[in-house]
């Protein structure tokens, strides 16, 4: 379901990619800097965020590098490629924490850090 859902992210279809979410997902940037700082709740807002996100750029891509399930929660390692419109790339790994309740999406803790998705699953102290 991740792996899909990022692959509809790459896509640019974000409906596809919130496909799995329930109404009431929370997407949790508040680790992040940028205009899309701050928690984010619903679809609507998330596709609003991620729009802001990736218009700046030529393009995004996603790529899941690790899994690692812990109860309701699976922690992913990404390495994220960025491309400017003057053609300059850019990559950084991020770690990402995705809840899911009763076979859906209810929250997404996205953070630079892999280390800050370990302790949202509670991994880590």
């Amino acid at each position: 379901m991740i792996r899909a859902g990022m692959e509809a992210w790459n896509r640019g279809d974000w409906d596809e990619a919130l496909k799995e979410a329930a109404p009431d997902c929370v997407l949790d940037n508040s680790s992040n800097s940028g205009e899309w700082r701050g928690v984010h709740r619903g679809p609507e807002a998330i596709k609003a965020m991620w729009q802001s996100f990736a218009e700046p750029w030529e393009s995004v891509h996603f790529e899941i590098d690790e899994f690692i399930e812990a109860g309701e929660h699976v922690v992913t390692r990404q390495t994220a490629e960025f491309v400017g419109r003057d053609g300059i790339r850019i990559s950084i790994e991020t770690g990402w924490c995705w809840t899911f309740r009763d076979g859906v999406l209810v929250r997404l803790v996205a953070s630079n850090e892999f280390d800050d998705a370990l302790t949202a699953a509670g991994l880590r102290e």
